[in-house]
Formats: C-alpha cells, structure tokens, sequence
C-alpha cells in the first residue's frame, strides 16, 4: 500500500519554505456571501499560484543532494512558474514542458523566471512523456507537478496555515486537477483537526478524480475540457489518489457556467482577481447547482488556488455572464 505524508514532512516543508513563499492572507468574506465562507488567497502567492509551495520543497532537497543539477517538469502553466522561480532562487537551470495550447500569461511567466519553455502535445501525459525523453538525453532532474511526497508536503503547507488561522473552520473546499494541493491538505487538515470535512472540487469537463473514485482506482479519462485549464490532467496520480481515498470526505464538480460566475463575483464583490480553475471553490460553494452553499454548517474555507489569468480571458468571461444573463 502506498504510504501517505505525515504531518511531521508537512511542517518539516513549511520550515524549508519559510521566507521564499508568502504566507497567504484568510479572507472572511461571509457578509457578501451571506453565509459564514472565508478564502485561503493563493492567487496571492509568489508566481500568482499555490504551486511554489510544493516546488521548493522538492527542489530545495534535490539540489542538495545533487548540487548545480538542473531539473525539468511537465505542466499547464503554474507547476511551470513555480518549478522556474524556485530554480532560479537556487541558482539552476530549468526547463519546462508545457501544452500548446497553455495559456500566454503562464509561459511568459515560467520564460522571466528563466526558465527554457518546450512545447508538447495538449495532454499531460503527452507533456510527461517528452519531459521524460529530456531528462534522459540532458540529465536533467524530472519534479512532477503533483505525485510525489515532498510536492505533497509543501501543498499541505496551506492546510497548515487555514488552521493556525481559523480555529472555527468546519469544512474546507480545495480544486482538484492532479490532486497534489488536496493530498497535502488533506493530509494536515485531518491529522491536525480529524472532524473538519475535506472537499474537492474538479471541473465537470475533467472530473478525472471523481472517476477514480467511482472505479476504486486512478482512471485516465479520454478526454478532458473546461475553462479551468490548471485542472486537466487526463488521470491523478497514485500517490494523490491514495492521499483523496484517506483523507478527503467528499469530491464534487462544478459546472463551466458556475466557474465563470465565481471569477466574476470574487473580482466584483471580493476585490480579487483569480484565475477559473482558483475559483472552482467558490464556484462550488457560492453558485453550485447542488446547493453545497446549504450542505454545510460553520466556518468553510474556499481555497483560491491561482490568480494567473489575462485581461483578454477576464474580458471574455464577463462578457459571457452578460451574454447568459441577457437569455
């Protein structure tokens, strides 16, 4: 059976990082949500996402063990940024394996960093692949976005801190895309605090965790869309998955539609500016079609996991909620 993080890895990583990630403010925005919700704002962290948390912690290790050795990763655009922020900040080259279709704002992102951008594919397993060929031909250290233990143990940094800061938190709602952010939240949320729920949102168009769930095992969906394009990858990782079937209460899925509405409240109503797939929370909590705004009593935290959007895509989900108000 695969062994999960514990919570001693969990604040080990929250040592290694102290200095290098921001510790994100919690914001309670329960008057204008009308009901108790508070947001962890990682669309607030160094390089616009949560992702740096894990990258650090991971690289920082790596290095020491193999000084001056670059690393490479695969991903749709945070894990990207982070993994080059974190090279940088130690002083090694990086390369980055990223869709073709990733977003401009997130491959600008990873190149100021310093980091080399390939392009591979639109799928995260075509993305895997040629970073693997990479790594082999140019020996280059592979840090993968989301399945591995000490990505796991910076994520779970956020867990961390949502408790330190809350002492009434009742559930806390985290985005799934390859699971690593809800496996360490997970993981120190219910070794911190067993009775807080643990929720996970995905995307309808790419609910591959839930279908993993419903299998009993990591599945590869054949196709995956939506408008949360940090929340694609094609199938969770093992070690993520084995994290969600111990530690997490609940995973449910969020509409486009709802998405859209969740960034366009949170930038309206709560002065933020996230990007869809940091919304799906919200979007899970605030506007879901199966109430779970009403499923839940007490203090919920919505985590925001990415603020790394354009102005185009901002503009263009603004005019779709006036378009669909209009109907």
């Amino acid at each position: 059976m695969t062994n999960t993080v514990r919570l001693k890895a969990i604040r080990a990583a929250a040592e290694r990082i102290q200095g290098i990630v921001h510790r994100t403010p919690l914001i309670d925005v329960s008057e204008k949500a009308q009901c108790p919700l508070m947001l962890k704002c990682e669309n607030l962290q160094v390089a616009g996402a949560f992702k740096i948390r894990g990258a650090y912690n991971a690289i920082v290790q790596l290095t020491h063990e193999c000084p001056g050795r670059g690393v490479i990763t695969y991903s749709s655009g945070n894990h990207a940024q982070a993994v080059a922020y974190a090279a940088r900040q130690l002083q090694i080259p990086a390369v980055v394996v990223m869709p073709e279709t990733a977003p401009r704002i997130k491959v600008n992102g990873a190149r100021s960093y310093g980091a080399e951008v390939l392009f591979e594919g639109v799928t995260s397993i075509a993305r895997r692949e040629r970073a693997e060929a990479e790594a082999q031909a140019r020996g280059l250290m592979i840090i993968p976005p989301f399945d591995h233990p000490e990505i796991i143990a910076g994520q779970g940094t956020v867990g961390v801190e949502i408790l330190e800061d809350c002492d009434q938190v009742s559930t806390v709602y985290v985005p799934i895309g390859g699971g690593g952010l809800i496996a360490g939240v997970g993981a120190a949320v219910k070794q911190m605090q067993p009775g807080v729920r643990v929720v996970g949102v995905e995307p309808e168009g790419g609910a591959a965790m839930c279908a993993s769930i419903t299998t009993g095992k990591p599945v590869t969906l054949e196709r995956v869309q939506s408008v949360a394009d940090g929340l694609l990858p094609v199938r969770p990782g093992d070690l993520t998955f084995a994290h969600v079937t111990e530690f997490v209460d609940d995973v449910i899925t969020v509409k486009d539609e709802e998405i859209i509405q969740a960034v366009k409240w949170l930038m309206i109503t709560a002065k933020l500016v996230v990007e869809p797939s940091g919304a799906a929370t919200a979007a899970a909590v605030l506007f879901a079609s199966g109430g779970a705004r009403l499923a839940h009593q007490g203090m919920t935290v919505a985590v925001l996991s990415g603020g790394n959007i354009t102005h185009e895509l901002l503009v263009s989900l603004f005019a779709e909620t006036d378009r669909s108000s209009c109907e």
